[in-house]
């Protein structure tokens, strides 16, 4: 970690961030397709191709989602990451603390997940993909996007631009 105090994400932190952020969108709202396949082949149907396509993209952007981590997780230990401005109250210091461990251990252990359900059968894995992770990843998600805007609008801090403008 950087020993000045770190004001902004660096560019690749901000690249990866924003790559990452769209992969996991897309991903959240196009699971369907995986949905489908896991449904047709419980039920005994032979997937058409098209099925398996689309299921296959879901699982190539999860796993593009979890090198990403990794690389992502990389830099935050050696550029290191802005720190919560001063004047932003303990409770939701902490709670931003909290938020970010999870979304770090989502980003590695749902990809993780979900390459145990789709490659090695583990029926147990996907059903924790698709459920409580998915799941709790829309609500940091959602608690993510409102912190920020509290940032933005009720505290009037700069915390958006550390990850737009730098």
């Amino acid at each position: 970690m950087p020993s000045s105090p770190v004001l902004s994400y660096s560019i690749p932190q901000r690249l990866i961030h924003w790559l990452m952020a769209g992969l996991i969108l897309f991903n959240l709202l196009f699971a369907e397709a995986m949905e489908e396949l896991t449904e047709a082949l419980e039920e005994g149907q032979v997937p058409s191709a098209d099925m398996v396509a689309s299921a296959n993209i879901h699982a190539y952007v999860g796993i593009a989602v979890l090198c990403l981590a990794v690389i992502r997780l990389l830099l935050r230990l050696t550029h290191g990451a802005p720190d919560a401005p001063a004047d932003e109250p303990p409770l939701f210091r902490l709670a931003g603390k909290i938020a970010h461990a999870t979304f770090y251990l989502l980003f590695l252990v749902m990809p993780a997940a979900g390459i145990a359900a789709y490659y090695f059968g583990i029926g147990a894995a996907g059903e924790i993909h698709a459920g409580p992770m998915k799941l709790l990843m829309w609500i940091l998600i959602v608690a993510h996007v409102g912190a920020v805007l509290v940032h933005q609008f009720v505290w009037k801090t700069p915390v958006a631009q550390r990850m737009t403008k730098g």
